[in-house]
């Protein structure tokens, strides 16, 4: 396997490790996920790309340990201990989406969209919203916790984590 994924007709997708018979976005070389990120954010040039930064830049204050992936041909992923969120840009909103989502304490009520699964939950940004950033910070540092707990432990189905009290 490790020379299949050597050979040219295997090359490894952009930020992530190759699998064999994987979906190939077009080759080109690697690029650091941040740059990747960077340039996706220019490309919009728009509303949504000034409010992917700003989210961007408040999951990192939040938790500056996060690191920053390219998945799925072309999202940024946010993680820690496992995945936090993903930002996707869309015609007419800006989606976060949070893998556990359903797990973590909303009681700022920041989740609008997926609220019917069992796992994800999202927020959907459109032109124009103010970002709730203490609620944003506090989502992802239950995010952050959510995973670590998740890590220690199997965690069971109704594990939960802890709400964060607002640090600004």
């Amino acid at each position: 396997m490790d020379n299949l994924l050597k050979d040219h007709r295997y090359p490894p997708r952009v930020g992530v490790s190759a699998r064999v018979g994987a979906a190939i976005e077009k080759a080109r070389p690697m690029e650091s996920a941040s740059a990747l990120i960077d340039e996706k954010i220019k490309e919009l040039g728009d509303w949504r790309g000034k409010t992917l930064a700003k989210v961007r830049e408040i999951i990192h204050e939040a938790d500056p340990e996060i690191i920053e992936e390219w998945k799925w041909m072309g999202s940024p992923v946010w993680s820690r201990d496992g995945m936090i969120a993903v930002g996707n840009a869309h015609k007419d909103k800006v989606k976060l989406t949070f893998s556990h989502g359903a797990s973590l304490p909303d009681p700022d009520k920041l989740f609008n969209a997926g609220l019917g699964g069992n796992a994800w939950r999202a927020i959907d940004f459109f032109e124009g919203d103010k970002i709730n950033e203490r609620a944003l910070k506090n989502l992802v540092r239950a995010a952050v916790d959510y995973n670590q707990i998740k890590l220690k432990r199997k965690a069971p189905a109704g594990t939960r984590a802890k709400v964060h009290k607002s640090k600004k």
